[in-house]
């Protein structure tokens, strides 16, 4: 039994590592390699041996679905060959040294239920291409240098759970589509510099757990739409220009920040009659 068993997990292990991942794909990790000086990573891949060997990369069913570099030193820039990665469902580049703008072809990866490019030095605008990855569940953009609005077409991403775009440069109103949102569960844009009146829509997201605004330039009140939020357990909103601020309140249990939401929402509405 125990031999039968032996030769199972080597039988398993010789598939993964023998998976023949199409010419395709292979070619655009060697272009990630050689664009962002593979090198010099802390881990490096061989590029001799088969794809399924390689550092951070999922293959499944000879499909290249996952890759995951973080904290590995990646330096340079994307390249547009990572479009041809058509099967990819999850890619994380978190804390390396990326910078630039985000590749069209980026968005050609229909499949991804996870993007976490999070501290790296990506900048420009987030593209309104960014709506076309409509499977998306985690967008995890924090720590870059990425300017202009939040594109309306990010109202989509209606399997999105997680939203985190902060410390960035952010400007420009949450656009009001973030309605549409409703399987979101965080939503973090704290230190942009995001303004205007935050939006009543947010009250939709029914399912929000948290909600991380603070650091911005939010004005007028506190909507009252908020009090249909009776999942969150953190808010955070200080630091900005409201008529009313709110002390943060972390990790405590969502009828607390109830009562507190009623709280500040009622005096405000009181103020608006008075």
């Amino acid at each position: 039994m125990k031999t039968l068993k032996l030769t199972l997990l080597c039988l398993f292990v010789s598939t993964m590592i023998c998976a023949n991942v199409s010419q395709t794909e292979k070619e655009a990790l060697v272009a990630l390699y050689t664009a962002t000086q593979g090198e010099q990573w802390n881990t490096t891949w061989d590029l001799e041996q088969p794809v399924a060997t390689w550092h951070g990369v999922t293959v499944k069913n000879d499909k290249v679905v996952g890759l995951n570099l973080h904290m590995n030193n990646l330096q340079g820039t994307l390249p547009q060959e990572i479009g041809s990665l058509i099967y990819l469902q999850k890619i994380n580049l978190g804390f390396n040294k990326l910078e630039g703008n985000l590749p069209k072809a980026f968005f050609n990866l229909k499949e991804l239920k996870s993007v976490k490019l999070f501290v790296n030095a990506f900048e420009g605008n987030i593209p309104t291409e960014i709506g076309s990855l409509t499977k998306l569940e985690v967008l995890e953009l924090f720590s870059n240098t990425f300017s202009g609005e939040i594109p309306s077409s990010i109202g989509n991403l209606k399997n999105l759970k997680t939203l985190v775009l902060g410390s960035n440069f952010l400007t420009g109103n949450i656009p009001t589509e973030i309605s549409q949102l409703t399987k979101l569960e965080v939503l973090s844009l704290i230190d942009n510099k995001l303004d205007g009146e935050i939006p009543a829509e947010i009250g939709s997201l029914v399912n929000l757990k948290e909600l991380v605004l603070a650091s911005n330039a939010f004005t007028g009140d506190l909507p009252i739409a908020l009090n249909n939020l009776t999942q969150l357990n953190t808010i955070m909103v200080s630091g900005n220009k409201l008529n009313k601020d709110m002390v943060s309140i972390i990790d405590r249990k969502p009828a607390d920040i109830q009562m507190k939401l009623h709280f500040v929402t009622d005096t405000a509405l009181a103020t608006e009659e008075d």
